[in-house]
């Protein structure tokens, strides 16, 4: 059984910060990609589904931020820990792809492939890396109900996305 703690009431409010100025920072990034690449070419795909995977996200952070302040905050060090391992695996990813790394699917034809970091190792890092955050994050803060709705949510989401995105990408394999 996974042992809960009575967290300083601090710390679920700071880790929840850390988070969601985690994610504004990677949309600035995202933004700043998107637009160079656009500018040299690149063309976007999969535009349709963008504003309703920006609003799991955020109906995501605003369910943690309304779990946080409803009940008394309760934390597993297990799910802290990998939460934590979660931060190096997503600065991996992002480093890794550099200036192609976006929130958007955005492909530019003939150009090959990233095939370093994570990615020589599997296809969709990134998402598994999401996917692992939207079931940890709650699971952290002993808000199991959050993390199965908001993952049975995102795998619908990745659904779509991933069928999107490996079209794009067999063309240019």
């Amino acid at each position: 059984m996974l042992d809960y703690f009575a967290a300083p009431s601090w710390l679920p409010s700071f880790i929840l910060a850390v988070l969601i100025t985690q994610r504004v920072m990677e949309l600035v990034i995202a933004k700043r990609n998107t637009k160079r690449l656009l500018e040299n070419g690149a063309r976007e795909v999969g535009a349709d589904h963008y504003p309703f995977m920006l609003a799991l996200h955020t109906g995501w952070l605003v369910a943690l931020v309304a779990w946080v302040l409803a009940f008394p905050p309760h934390m597993n060090i297990f799910f802290v820990l990998i939460y934590t391992g979660l931060l190096g695996l997503r600065a991996w990813v992002i480093t890794s792809l550099g200036p192609f790394w976006t929130t958007r699917i955005i492909t530019i034809p003939n150009l090959p492939l990233v095939r370093r970091g994570p990615y020589k190792f599997v296809k969709h890092p990134n998402y598994i890396v999401v996917s692992l955050e939207i079931a940890v994050v709650p699971l952290m803060l002993d808000a199991w109900e959050l993390a199965v709705v908001f993952s049975l949510l995102n795998a619908l989401m990745l659904w779509v996305r991933i069928g999107a995105e490996n079209k794009v990408l067999a063309a240019r394999s």
